[in-house]
């Protein structure tokens, strides 16, 4: 592992820095709604265009990453998430929804080489038994970025002030035309700061030679740029289902998690980016936790405990909501944090020069992000006086998690029968 130590300290950066990227969106759902006078339906919508590069990219993305190499993906995704945080500044001028949702969908690409590159990367460096360890380490660093944006970017970005044409006060510098162009350049800051790392981060990997691992070493001319066969692998087939509707239920919550905290609780904006950061940092310890408990329990085992207790937290949210429901929410990112690093490295488990093919399907089953949140806001927004029976979505998904987990060992046993 030694020789690995490099390349993994920089490829656990690239999960720090991704998930600063998506765990703005929550941030940002709650600004749109003020600066472009969005309801919650309309403002998640800035998922679906996030998260839409995920279903879109992932094949190309693996093409090119076949053709070239996981380095070579990398630098790509880093320098065209960095152009996405830079448009910000324009966006600003033009301060238009259409606008924003391009630049997401930009940003997100550029993740999306990132993801597609750095999970099946940290599985191949180093020892194949544990790999899923390894993979639910690099994951922490997801959750450290994603405990630095909901703390404090969040804190940068919201003004605790929610105005509307109606009420507006009288001597608001500007009147509503500052206001707005007050809140919307308040979201500029967070993006340039993350676009001058994306560059740095870029720069250091273009001096730096990671090592080739093995099927990128035992690639040969003529072999397919993708491999739809491989979806024919029963723990594949099911780990991209899973994963499907990990995201999407994870998703539900963490994008709604301001705007159920502040539209349906009735909490100010400071204190709710505080429960946001919170709820973050539940995220992480769950996953420095579970990475020291896979070192005792099989990680499918976990896999399905922790699905099973999401179901359960999601059913005290349905049954009451309020303060009660935003608690059980901490709780449920608690037992979330485990479940994406698992299930993916659980599901190319064995899968030798198909790796990269199976990697880009599993980083496109994150298309649950673009769906399942807009129906959790969709019925939250329809049935305002009773807005907790949304997150009976969020229960399903990770009902189906917890039944990845109960099937896995009967599935890869399929597997390997065929082989």
């Amino acid at each position: 592992m030694k020789k690995y130590r490099l390349a993994l300290s920089l490829i656990f950066c690239l999960f720090f820095l991704w998930a600063i990227s998506s765990n703005l969106l929550p941030t940002m759902i709650r600004q749109l709604m003020k600066t472009c006078e969005l309801n919650t339906f309309e403002a998640s919508f800035t998922e679906t265009a996030y998260w839409l590069a995920y279903f879109i990219c992932p094949i190309p993305i693996a093409m090119f990453m076949k053709r070239f190499s996981y380095r070579s993906g990398i630098i790509v995704g880093l320098l065209l998430a960095a152009l996405g945080g830079v448009l910000f500044i324009p966006a600003a001028m033009v301060k238009s929804y259409g606008v924003y949702l391009c630049i997401f969908f930009i940003i997100a690409t550029g993740m999306c080489f990132l993801e597609t590159a750095a999970n099946p990367y940290v599985t191949a460096l180093g020892n194949p038994e544990t790999a899923t360890r390894r993979l639910n380490l690099a994951q922490s660093f997801n959750g450290l970025g994603a405990f630095v944006s909901a703390m404090f970017l969040s804190k940068l970005v919201l003004s605790g002030l929610d105005y509307t044409r109606e009420n507006i006060p009288a001597d608001y510098p500007g009147g509503w035309e500052g206001y707005v162009q007050t809140e919307t350049d308040s979201m500029k800051l967070p993006y340039i700061i993350l676009a001058v790392i994306l560059i740095a981060v870029a720069v250091v990997l273009m001096m730096v030679k990671l090592p080739k691992v093995e099927d990128e070493n035992n690639e040969q001319a003529g072999k397919k740029l993708i491999d739809f066969s491989t979806l024919r692998h029963p723990h594949l087939r099911w780990g991209v289902i899973a994963q499907f509707f990990y995201n999407g239920g994870q998703t539900a919550i963490n994008s709604l998690f301001l705007v159920y905290c502040c539209t349906y609780v009735g909490i100010d904006e400071g204190t709710a980016t505080t429960f946001f950061g919170l709820y973050m940092l539940a995220f992480l310890a769950g996953r420095w936790i579970g990475t020291m408990l896979m070192v005792k329990f099989a990680p499918e085992k976990m896999l399905a405990v922790y699905g099973i207790a999401n179901v359960i937290l999601c059913v005290l949210v349905v049954g009451v909501g309020g303060m009660i429901g935003l608690y059980a929410m901490l709780a449920i990112s608690f037992f979330m944090s485990i479940m994406y690093p698992t299930q993916f490295s659980l599901a190319i488990e064995g899968l030798g020069d198909q790796t990269k093919s199976g990697s880009a399907f599993l980083v496109m089953a994150i298309v649950g992000n673009a769906c399942v949140p807009q129906l959790t806001a969709y019925i939250m927004h329809s049935y305002e006086q009773i807005y907790q029976i949304a997150y009976i979505v969020p229960m399903i998904c990770f009902a189906a998690c917890a039944l990845y987990g109960f099937k896995y060992k009967s599935l890869l046993k399929r597997f390997k029968d065929n082989k």
